[in-house]
């Protein structure tokens, strides 16, 4: 991916200073109205490590935004200022290839190309690949495999889902409307959408990047978050790091974002969010146009050191 480029330490740290800033909820007049300083920080370039296991992930720096959309569905509203902590989030959906080296039997429908996203992945199968590629690195794994919901240490250094909220920030990359490029009629260059993905997946990477440098968020197949689903929850979801509702315990959805190849431009909005049946218990689970990615915590003196070398350690 020639369009992907590695950072020099000192300007990371220049990155650090700038998220500073954005703690403090100093903005520049250049920076996108609800949108933090660090925001702006993107623009100098993606910051990219890659991991043990050969996986590139993109650093996505904590700040502040407004999450929502007063003018959109109901399940959208109301807008709100969230405030997350820094991030990695990998740089594209995992691919077969990915899924398999984590010795991962692979349910997918096209597996004719091993950089394909998969799909057809319950959310506990995806959530298990987490924790199968954190042992992989020799991180601590996330999830508590022993309880119902496979509850999530989000103090681990290891692999976990995104929240609904991790995913929304990284895909609007600091901007105010439904794709951080601006209107609609560029969607093509950024997605694989019922328009141009002839009904199937295609390997990941293909398109633009967002403006934080990560392919497909809005395309090609639809993501799993770690959050329960509630279209009433933005009314009441914590302003700092919000992790979702708790289980009801039952008729449960959990939260997909992003578009995929068998949805509308409108389906593909940054904003837009769907409650999708996880498929844990279902022999017939068959949701070919959802995939995941993953993400982990990261601390400015973690990332410095993992930016120190081109291969994490």
């Amino acid at each position: 991916m020639t369009s992907i480029r590695f950072l020099t330490l000192a300007v990371v740290v220049g990155l650090f200073t700038s998220c500073e800033k954005s703690g403090s909820n100093a903005q520049s007049e250049s920076t996108p109205a609800g949108a933090s300083d660090n925001t702006k920080a993107g623009e100098a370039g993606p910051i990219v490590i890659t991991t043990k296991s050969g996986v590139e992930m993109v650093y996505v720096p904590g700040g502040e935004f407004m999450m929502g959309n007063d003018r959109g569905n109901p399940d959208e509203r109301p807008a709100h200022k969230v405030k997350l902590s820094p991030f990695l989030m990998d740089s594209v959906e995992v691919t077969h290839a990915m899924f398999t080296k984590a010795q991962m039997s692979d349910p997918s429908h096209w597996q004719d190309n091993p950089q394909k996203p998969v799909e057809r992945v319950r959310w506990r199968d995806a959530k298990r690949y987490c924790d199968e590629r954190s042992i992989l690195e020799g991180l601590k794994p996330c999830y508590n495999e022993k309880t119902p919901d496979w509850d999530c240490d989000y103090s681990a250094n290891g692999y976990h889902l995104p929240t609904e909220a991790e995913w929304e920030y990284a895909c609007r990359a600091g901007s105010e409307g439904d794709y951080d490029f601006g209107s609609a009629d560029k969607l093509r260059q950024y997605a694989w959408f019922a328009e141009n993905a002839e009904q199937k997946t295609h390997p990941t990477g293909q398109k633009k990047p967002n403006a934080f440098g990560i392919y497909d968020l809005y395309g090609n197949v639809s993501e799993w978050c770690e959050d329960v689903y509630s279209p009433s929850y933005y009314k009441e979801s914590p302003a700092v790091d919000p992790r979702g509702p708790a289980n009801p315990g039952k008729d449960v959805k959990r939260v997909i974002r992003g578009g995929s190849w068998k949805f509308s431009a409108g389906q593909c909005r940054a904003r837009a969010r769907v409650g999708e049946r996880t498929g844990d218990t279902d022999a017939c689970f068959s949701t070919d146009y959802c995939g995941f990615r993953c993400v982990r915590r990261v601390t400015p003196g973690e990332l410095k050191e993992l930016q120190g070398s081109k291969t994490a350690k």
